[in-house]
């Protein structure tokens, strides 16, 4: 692809390296942006710089955050003793958007994968297994997309807390097997979360 102008030429390589943008999705993106007054482009870029310069991770759950606790933990409402464990805050949202779920959660920030060199140790585990060894926990829901990753993430937590004696359960498979629980429509998934089984179940099948 060639270019008129190397800082165009740069702004498009930056753009393409988001997931899913292609250079050509990029060039589109970068144009628009050109014919945008130059406000536009001054608040999308303050937005993202304070984004990435204030914004926080929960110290409780790891979701992201405006203030140390994120305001489903610092919800009085919230039933602290069902914990639903997720990968990240797209999962999170979309539980959410169900109404149907009115524990907490736990955002592990990924799934275990050799492949990618992800593991236990680079995901929010220990504090989990702390929250349960702590006696401040009753049920664990495990919400991980069901993929062979997700999978062996359950698999892993279920070990570590076992000995522990709380409820561990998984969302029913109304979610076809591979999806990612971000796609999943609202109404599958509030199913899902309220016809949760017992995980010990999930892995005899």
């Amino acid at each position: 692809m060639d270019f008129s102008s190397k800082l165009l030429e740069n702004a498009v390589n930056e753009v393409s390296r988001l997931p899913g943008i292609g250079k050509r999705t990029a060039l589109r993106l970068v144009l628009h942006l050109l014919k945008e007054p130059k406000e536009t482009t001054k608040y999308l870029t303050e937005a993202l710089t304070t984004l990435r310069n204030d914004v926080k991770s929960c110290r409780k759950c790891h979701n992201i955050s405006d203030t140390v606790l994120c305001d489903i933990c610092a919800n009085p409402n919230r039933n602290t003793e069902i914990v639903c464990v997720v990968e990240d805050i797209r999962d999170v949202m979309a539980i959410e958007n169900t109404a149907q779920f009115k524990g907490v959660y736990h955002v592990l920030g990924g799934k275990i994968s050799p492949i990618e060199g992800i593991g236990p140790q680079n995901l929010q585990i220990e504090s989990l297994v702390d929250k349960v060894s702590g006696g401040e926990v009753k049920e664990l829901i495990f919400a991980l997309s069901s993929t062979m990753e997700g999978d062996t993430t359950n698999f892993y937590i279920y070990k570590q807390v076992e000995k522990y004696h709380i409820i561990t359960s998984t969302i029913a498979r109304g979610i076809s097997v591979g999806d990612e629980l971000q796609f999943a429509d609202e109404v599958t998934l509030g199913r899902s979360i309220i016809n949760r089984i017992p995980f010990e179940q999930s892995i005899k099948g």
